[in-house]
């Protein structure tokens, strides 16, 4: 074992010039210094449930409108902002501007309809076309009674989603549902911005 090693006298100077120098990371509290109580912990009330609606075990509930948190597609059209000349639009919702092209994705799966509707958008824009018809069809009623809900008609949904984003999204300038000769809600009309 070591034995201790005693600081010289110079070394003794030196470590007491610096020990006055520090100031100490926790300085001693006053002894008269009493710190205030905590104030006590507020205890939150839980939230109310709601009441909930008579049942019987067994019963099965249709929740489609109650879950469901966005609004309903032709409602979130109507709300889009207008890109088109007013004048036209209100003859597009009429039905009377007809449409200079047309695609039925009606019956394809959404792994084949997505890559039918770019090419068309893009061959249609390459034509200089103004307004043409996506008919996507209603949609089949799936399961009512599913645990999950389930939106009716997936192409009828995912296609204004697909129209907006690229490669065709710049190309698109507005998209509203088209009239009952046109197909109605089981169709949109797309309206194509001009070539720059």
């Amino acid at each position: 074992m070591r034995r201790p090693r005693h600081l010289s006298a110079e070394e003794r100077a030196l470590w007491d010039m610096v020990a006055r120098r520090t100031k100490p990371l926790d300085p001693p509290k006053a002894a008269d210094h009493h710190p205030e109580p905590a104030p006590p912990p507020q205890i939150k009330q839980p939230p109310r449930a709601l009441p909930l609606r008579p049942f019987h075990v067994g019963q099965a509930v249709d929740h489609r409108r109650d879950h469901d948190l966005l609004p309903a597609l032709p409602e979130r059209l109507h709300q889009a902002p207008l890109q088109m000349d007013h004048k036209a639009y209100g003859k597009l919702k009429r039905g009377k501007l007809d449409p200079e092209g047309r695609i039925d994705l009606h019956g394809m799966t959404l792994a084949e309809a997505h890559p039918a509707l770019v090419t068309f958008i893009l061959s249609s824009h390459a034509a200089q076309r103004r307004l043409v018809l996506v008919i996507t069809g209603k949609g089949k009623v799936r399961d009512d009674l599913a645990p999950m809900p389930v939106r009716q008609g997936a192409l009828r949904h995912q296609v204004p989603q697909w129209l907006a984003l690229p490669p065709i999204g710049h190309m698109v300038m507005q998209v509203a549902p088209a009239h009952l000769k046109h197909g109605g809600a089981g169709a949109y009309y797309v309206y194509l911005r001009r070539h720059r």
